[in-house]
């Protein structure tokens, strides 16, 4: 096998693809060609005719402005992916996007663009392989065994997210994740030395990874470098890769210049002139197709063994065999009679809810796993009796991240693109900001993760302004895809999680209090069940339609409804709106909206604890708002509701004046 024409062809591929395009980054698939050729050619194992195979090695291109490389390697492995695609990189309609996207395209498995969001959705995917195997894997058959290879760049190791995810990794020990560092010492603005002069060696030997070094355009070195990787069972491998980005041309070679341009036509020639293959634009040889059918030929081979190996192990295992059917198609038990029940009046904190939620459907689901970013104990995430995920212990279903929610957040996807589990993880709420980057990665790429939310006012009280949410959870609701479920009580906390469960489409964000919430009567208020529809009539005073409609979400309701029901005593014909969730109430007909919040009624005002932002939609440029547009203070919650406003006095004065 000529290693080096299926390298070169891998170059002269990107190099045109950019071209085409104009736009685009030729460099750093030129100088990772010869470890992605050998990696695909010799020790990848996946089947481009079954792209979902369970047991199929990952691979993440975490440097995802190098597209060109997994496009190239995907057209060249047989995948669905045809030159035609190639040709078409970065334009309208084509499989061959800017970065790479999952879902968009066959093979990729996880969208990447945002330097370390990869590297840190493959520890996901990496511990998400421990944990399937020392659930289903038997004495005599192993349906579980596979890697998770990534490429990562001096960007993916600049990023914060990478200390946390690659630290996370190695404590955990996670023996089949290999990434390959491209050090080529070049970036966007020249050298990285002008910023960036980490000891790479020494930092990943201190998280506890197994390090090798190597020539990148060494194809002997490579592959010894990767049996060494897959030998290490105990720790996570780095192989530092020395390359030279844009590696054949002659005249852009270790600049920055080729980083993120086109080549230009005149050197694309000259390089290819330099490696010695064809100036044809999108050649590929017949030699180094055969050498991809040949291996595509080994590798049907390797699933088809694989295949009889299931068979057996289902045969022999059928309550671990409908266990796997079940988690791998997230199939959701019938909950009837198994989530819990609270009693009218009692007093309780969303997130107390919520943990007991948690526990019943612990004991219902059992490829449900999370955690929380060293909150458990506030976030009532822990479930109880279900065992902690550790080092040489992943039979567990709790999840330690530590104080790293950005990295639990981009990990969480990666457990959920893996396959086989469903995942929640719990934060404060304003530390949303620091989930953020993955959490719109995971709507974007539409992956049901949840997240739990708590302390999700300035009713956090004593701890002030610093951790007190005022827009974060308007800025949750910006992001599209992503469903936001603010409940008022108890009862609406156990159906928000049961919407959060059913939202296969994209990720749910849970905002819960800190503080205790009187569960309503629901022999006198609607059903709960309502919440599915994002917005319910809970109360009005009067028949037909209101002269003021109050909306309100989690533990504004109560105040509002005891506002409404003073102007009710009055003779107010007023209606009250539970709103857990914008996005749910969005998607009802208008039939539903309009039997809710009726056009008909102008007079309308919305409380939250929370800016005001995006209100406007629902209650117009004239409706009143109880809301908060500054930041909070530090002082005891009960103080803070007074002082800010957010009392059953000021709500009804403020509706009273509205209707005068």
């Amino acid at each position: 096998m000529n290693i080096n024409l299926v390298a070169n062809t891998i170059r002269g591929l990107s190099m045109d693809g950019v071209q085409a395009a104009n736009s685009g980054h030729p460099g750093m698939p030129m100088g990772m060609a010869d470890v992605a050729a050998v990696l695909w050619t010799q020790y990848l194992k996946h089947n481009p005719e079954n792209p979902n195979w369970a047991d199929r090695d990952r691979f993440i291109l975490s440097c995802g402005h190098g597209s060109m490389l997994i496009y190239s390697l995907l057209n060249l492995s047989g995948y669905d992916l045809p030159i035609e695609e190639l040709k078409n990189f970065r334009q309208w309609g084509s499989k061959t996007a800017g970065h790479p996207e999952y879902g968009h395209t066959v093979g990729v498995e996880t969208t990447t663009g945002p330097l370390g969001q990869g590297s840190t959705n493959a520890v996901g995917m990496a511990i998400a392989e421990k944990m399937l195997d020392v659930r289903y894997n038997t004495a005599d058959q192993k349906v579980v065994d596979h890697y998770t290879y990534v490429i990562a760049s001096e960007g993916e190791f600049e990023e914060g997210v990478s200390h946390e995810a690659f630290s996370f990794a190695g404590n955990h020990g996670l023996g089949k994740m290999i990434v390959f560092y491209d050090q080529n010492f070049i970036s966007i603005e020249g050298d990285t030395h002008i910023t960036y002069t980490d000891d790479v060696q020494k930092r990943m030997e201190a998280y506890g990874w197994q390090v090798q070094e190597i020539d990148g355009h060494n194809t002997d070195e490579i592959a010894a470098a990767i049996e060494a990787a897959q030998a290490e069972n105990a720790k996570p491998s780095v192989i530092i890769c020395n390359t030279k980005i844009g590696f054949g041309s002659p005249n852009k070679e270790g600049s920055h210049d080729c980083h993120g341009a086109p080549l230009g036509e005149d050197e694309v020639l000259a390089t290819k002139k330099n490696l010695g293959i064809s100036a044809e634009k999108f050649f590929v040889p017949q030699e180094v197709r055969d050498v991809f059918a040949a291996r595509l030929a080994v590798l049907k081979e390797t699933e088809a063994a694989w295949n009889e190996t299931f068979a057996a192990w289902t045969a022999a295992n059928a309550e671990r065999s409908a266990a796997w059917t079940a988690a791998m198609n997230g199939d959701l038990p019938d909950l009837t009679g198994k989530l819990p029940e609270f009693e009218a009046g009692s007093s309780l904190a969303t997130r107390a809810s919520s943990g007991k939620v948690i526990q019943a459907l612990a004991k219902e689901i059992p490829y449900l796993v999370g955690g929380s970013a060293d909150l458990a104990p506030s976030n009532n995430t822990y479930m109880a009796g279900c065992g902690d995920i550790g080092k040489d212990a992943f039979e567990g279903r709790n999840f330690h991240y530590g104080v790293r929610e950005l990295g639990m957040a981009a990990v969480m996807n990666g457990v959920q693109l893996h396959g086989g589990f469903r995942i929640f993880g719990g934060t404060f709420l304003v530390f949303a900001d620091y989930v953020r980057p993955a959490a719109r990665l995971a709507a974007l790429m539409g992956i049901p993760v949840i997240y739990v939310f708590t302390h999700d006012s300035f009713c956090v009280g004593e701890d002030g302004p610093t951790h007190q949410p005022i827009e974060t959870i308007a800025s949750l609701r910006m992001i599209h895809n992503m469903t936001v479920l603010r409940p008022a009580d108890a009862t609406e906390t156990v159906v928000a999680w049961q919407a959060a469960l059913e939202n296969k489409t994209g990720p749910t964000a849970l905002c819960l209090t800190r503080q205790n919430l009187p569960t309503l009567d629901r022999s006198v208020f609607p059903s709960a069940e309502n919440v599915r529809k994002g917005a319910y009539t809970l109360w009005q005073s009067g028949e037909g339609t209101p002269d003021l409609l109050m909306l309100a979400t989690g533990s504004e309701v109560e105040i509002t409804l005891a506002a409404a029901q003073k102007l009710g005593e009055e003779g107010q014909n007023v209606r009250v709106v539970s709103m857990p969730s914008w996005e749910l109430f969005e998607k009802q007909d208008e039939a539903y909206q309009e039997s809710v919040l009726p056009d008909a009624c102008a007079k309308r005002m919305a409380v939250e604890a929370g800016t005001s932002f995006g209100w406007e939609r629902y209650v117009g440029r004239r409706g009143a708002l109880v809301a908060k547009n500054d930041f909070g203070a530090s002082a005891p919650f009960k103080v803070l509701l007074e002082k800010f406003g957010f009392t059953t006095e000021n709500v009804y004065e403020k509706a009273k004046a509205l209707l005068s």
